[in-house]
């Protein structure tokens, strides 16, 4: 494998005293990437970046695939997660504060992120991937800023739900919710046949997993960690409530969409429906990936997320006739 440099930057955000984490990874052989070739990635409501994207599981780290491909890979971490500093909300009881980074902060952190690397990289756009939440961080960010965007890619994204999200436990909403990371192993797998579920995630890679999470919160106790609550309260307030925290139809860049069949976080219903509403998208893709779940980024048929991901960075709109 082509030798790969990694490194961990902190910038400033627009809050005093709140520093964002950007996890990096390129091939040592390259130096000049350019727009095509430059991806963020935005991690979701409970997990940290390095926990999506930077285990070292199977063939490699989500990242590490990516950067081996030839790209200059960058991971975020909005405050409250990672690296990233902890808003003083989450620095008490969870009962203590209201909930804590709504999405609109996590556009904000998205949005000083992108900035900071079109300047520093001079280049004019880059690259975005989110998954889950973070489907909803980088669809608003687009959506406004669709000048700064080469491509939307959205894993498993939120979207409009029948009913009540898995995401939310109901009762008041903390400032932020104590995650049990032993615990999470059997709603990871909940929606997978019984039968399939040793088979879909190999042995070892729950232990990786849980390794990286659990030393991502220097709070971390009794292997329990910090996960901010905002994103409950925007569940209630536009997802549960029928209502979107933004408008598919104002982005106008090239979108793919990647979902897995047993995921009960983002049913394939919800994925029709987000689907059609990218009407102004200069061009889309859906596509629904056999046996996986909501975490398929971190399963046996990951190799499909990136490959997909890989074909649609590789095409040349403008190549097209």
């Amino acid at each position: 494998m082509t030798n790969l440099l990694m490194e961990n930057r902190f910038i400033p955000s627009d809050t005093a005293d709140i520093t964002l984490h950007l996890r990096h990874k390129r091939r040592a052989d390259i130096q000049i990437f350019g727009s095509q070739r430059t991806i963020l990635l935005m991690h979701g409501a409970t997990l940290p970046a390095e926990s999506l994207f930077d285990v070292p599981v199977g063939e490699g780290a989500f990242m590490d695939l990516l950067a081996q491909e030839g790209f200059d890979v960058y991971a975020l971490n909005v405050r409250g997660f990672g690296g990233s500093t902890r808003p003083d909300g989450m620095g008490g009881t969870p009962e203590a504060a209201l909930p804590q980074v709504r999405t609109e902060t996590a556009v904000r952190d998205l949005s000083t992120a992108v900035d900071y690397l079109l300047v520093t990289l001079a280049i004019p756009r880059l690259c975005l991937i989110g998954m889950s939440w973070g489907g909803t961080v980088t669809g608003a960010y687009t959506a406004a800023h669709n000048d700064k965007v080469e491509k939307l890619t959205l894993i498993a994204p939120q979207w409009i739900n029948d009913g009540v999200s898995r995401l939310d436990p109901g009762g008041p909403v903390p400032a932020y919710r104590r995650f049990n990371v032993q615990a999470f192993r059997q709603r990871w797998l909940e929606g997978a046949p019984e039968q399939r579920r040793e088979e879909i995630l190999p042995a070892g890679w729950f232990e990786q997993w849980a390794a990286v999470i659990l030393a991502s919160d220097p709070a971390e106790q009794d292997g329990v960690i910090r996960a901010p609550a905002g994103v409950i309260q925007d569940v209630r307030d536009y997802w549960s409530a029928g209502k979107a925290f933004y408008s598919p139809e104002k982005i106008t860049v090239p979108v793919l969409l990647l979902h897995a069949e047993w995921d009960l976080d983002v049913t394939t219903q919800q994925m029709r429906n987000l689907f059609s509403r990218f009407l102004n998208a200069s061009y889309r893709r859906w596509i629904e990936i056999g046996e996986g779940t909501h975490m398929v980024v971190m399963e046996r048929n990951r190799w499909q997320v990136l490959e997909e991901i890989l074909l649609f960075l590789r095409v040349d709109p403008h190549s097209r006739g």
